[in-house]
C-alpha cells in the first residue's frame, strides 16, 4: 500500500486541478506564506514552479540543506539568481501560460522575467484563485491554529496582574511576546497593540510609553504563530477603577454585536450578513457610527486572508474557513473598545478557537 499523501501533496494536487480551470499550463509562486502552504518550507527568497503534475522550489545555496531535509516530495534546484533561475526552469519546462501572485510579484520583476523568458511565454495574474484555496484549512492547519490560540490566550491570562495604573502600554506589550515566545510561539502574528485611554479609540495604535492611568479602558490585540500559523484576538479590560456608565453601556453593546455575529456563524452564510448583524446591534445602543472598519476577516498562515467579514463582501463562509468576529466602538480623543474571537467555521456551528476573557474584566 503506497503511503499516505501528505497535507502538502494533498494541497498541491488541489492546485494541480484547477490549472486548466485557470488555463494555465504552470504557475509560479514566491510569496512566502504560498510556499509554505504547498511545501513547508519556511525560507526566503525562493521560487516553486509548478507545472504537468511537476513541483520544483528553487532555492540559493542559503537554504539548500534545509529546504532538501524538510522538503522530501518536492524535486529541490540550486539557483545564484531568483529571476535567471526562474527563467532558466521555465525554458526546461516550455509553458505557454504562466500564473504569477499579482499582488505580490513586483513591476521590477515582472518586466525582468518578460524580458528573460521571450515572447513565447505569457505571464497571467492571479489573485483570488490563490486566496480561496488557502480559504478553507484542512485538519493540520486547524490544530496549528488551535495550538497557536492556546498560546496566545494563555500568555495573556499570565500578564493580566501586570496591567496596574503606571505601566507603560509598551512593557505590556513587550512582557506579552515575551511569553508567548516563552511558551513556543515562533514569534508574534503582527506588532502587538495595547492601547490605554485616548489611545484605545486608534484601532491600530502603537504601544509607546504612555502609562495606564486608573480607570482607563487598555484594547490588547495580540496573536502568536505556531508552525507559520497566526492567532488573532482582542480584549478589552479596565485597570485600576471602573468606568464610567457610558464606556460600560458601548462595552455591553459591543460585547452584544460580537455574541449576535458568532451566533449566525456556519457554513453557507454570506458574510456580508454576518458584517450586518454586527453592526444592527451596535445601531440600536447608537454606536454604529463608531464602528470605523469590516466585522472580521479570515486567519491563516497570514494574519488578514479571505474571507472578508464587511459589508460588501459576497463571499460566503464554507467548512473549515477560520474567521475572525471584532466589532469596535472607537471615540477619538476619548476611548475605545474592540473584542475579537478568532473561529472555526463547521457545517452546522462554529467553534470557537480563542480563550481571552470577553466578559467585562476589572483589574484593581
Amino acid at each position: 500500500m503506497p503511503p499516505e499523501a501528505t497535507p502538502y501533496a494533498r494541497r498541491r494536487s488541489r492546485l494541480f486541478d484547477r490549472l486548466s480551470d485557470w488555463g494555465l499550463d504552470a504557475l509560479l509562486l514566491t510569496e512566502e506564506a504560498n510556499l509554505r502552504y504547498l511545501t513547508g518550507f519556511a525560507g526566503t527568497d525562493a521560487a516553486l514552479l509548478m507545472t504537468e503534475g511537476r513541483a520544483s522550489l528553487l532555492v540559493d545555496g542559503r537554504f539548500l540543506t534545509e529546504a532538501r531535509e524538510t522538503v522530501p516530495e518536492v524535486e529541490i534546484v540550486e539557483i545564484r539568481d531568483l529571476i535567471e533561475g526562474i527563467a532558466a526552469a521555465l525554458a526546461d519546462a516550455a509553458p505557454s501560460r504562466v500564473g504569477f501572485e499579482s499582488a505580490v510579484l513586483t513591476v521590477h520583476v515582472h518586466q525582468r522575467l518578460l524580458a528573460a523568458l521571450g515572447a513565447g511565454v505569457s505571464l497571467r495574474p492571479l489573485f483570488d484563485e490563490l486566496s480561496s484555496l488557502r480559504a478553507v484549512k484542512d485538519d493540520e492547519e486547524v490544530r496549528c491554529m488551535q495550538k497557536a490560540a492556546a498560546i496566545a490566550s494563555s500568555a495573556l491570562q499570565a500578564i493580566l496582574p501586570y496591567l496596574r495604573p503606571g505601566v507603560a502600554e509598551r512593557d505590556i506589550a513587550l512582557e506579552l511576546d515575551f511569553r508567548m515566545r516563552r511558551q513556543g510561539a515562533e514569534g508574534s502574528s503582527f506588532p502587538t497593540i495595547v492601547a490605554s485611554g485616548p489611545q484605545s479609540a486608534l484601532p491600530h495604535a502603537t504601544p509607546g510609553a504612555r502609562k495606564i492611568q486608573a480607570g482607563e479602558g487598555v484594547v490588547i490585540d495580540y496573536g502568536a504563530v505556531f508552525q507559520g500559523y497566526r492567532s488573532d484576538e482582542t480584549c478589552t479590560v479596565f485597570v485600576g477603577g471602573d468606568p464610567d456608565r457610558e464606556t460600560l453601556a458601548a462595552y455591553a453593546q459591543v460585547l452584544e454585536a460580537q455574541k449576535l455575529a458568532i451566533a449566525a456563524l456556519r457554513a453557507g452564510v454570506v458574510c456580508r450578513d454576518v458584517d450586518r448583524i454586527a453592526r444592527d446591534a451596535l445601531r440600536r445602543g447608537g454606536w454604529e457610527r463608531f464602528f470605523s472598519h469590516g466585522t472580521g476577516h479570515g486567519v491563516g498562515l497570514d494574519v488578514h486572508e479571505a474571507p472578508r467579514l464587511n459589508a460588501r463582501s459576497e463571499s460566503t463562509l464554507e467548512a473549515g474557513m477560520v474567521v475572525t468576529v471584532e466589532p469596535g466602538v472607537y471615540l477619538p480623543g476619548r476611548w475605545g473598545i474592540r473584542i475579537e474571537d478568532m473561529v472555526l467555521i463547521r457545517a452546522d456551528g462554529f467553534e470557537i478557537l480563542s480563550r481571552a476573557p470577553k466578559t467585562l474584566t476589572l483589574l484593581k
